[in-house]
């Protein structure tokens, strides 16, 4: 869900003249959208997973002195469709990998910094005790 499609719910829970039907189906989206965020996390979860334990078996192949210790990460790659092709430009592969790395460092720092005083903290409806207000 995108910035503005939160700040349009925000305005729609502000709004004095919105009904609780209305309400509900707000709720019921939001739910949904929860449920799919959390399917596509867990699917990302599996792909890094398998590619992490693919890039540990290369090491390890490597240190036993295999004869071919990337096969393990082609393979990888292979089933993702990202092998790099035979007239792929090697430049652009690694250029590739250092913006990553870059936008990776820079979200990291944002994560760390320490949250300004004075902004506003939205509360979390935990438990099923917790009711609207009438």
């Amino acid at each position: 869900m995108t910035r503005s499609e939160f700040d349009d719910i925000r305005g729609f829970l502000a709004d004095p003249s919105t009904r609780a039907g209305d309400l509900l189906d707000v709720a019921r989206t939001l739910v949904d959208d929860l449920e799919q965020s959390r399917m596509r996390e867990a699917v990302l979860r599996t792909h890094y997973l398998r590619l992490l334990t693919a890039a540990r078996a290369t090491v390890a192949a490597e240190y036993a002195g295999a004869p071919d210790p990337m096969t393990f990460v082609r393979h990888e790659l292979g089933e993702r469709g990202q092998l790099p092709g035979p007239g792929e430009a090697v430049h652009r592969v690694l250029s590739d990998a250092q913006a990553a790395a870059a936008l990776l460092a820079c979200l990291t720092e944002r994560q760390t910094k320490p949250r300004p005083r004075g902004t506003v903290r939205l509360r979390r409806c935990i438990g099923p005790a917790r009711t609207l207000r009438r």
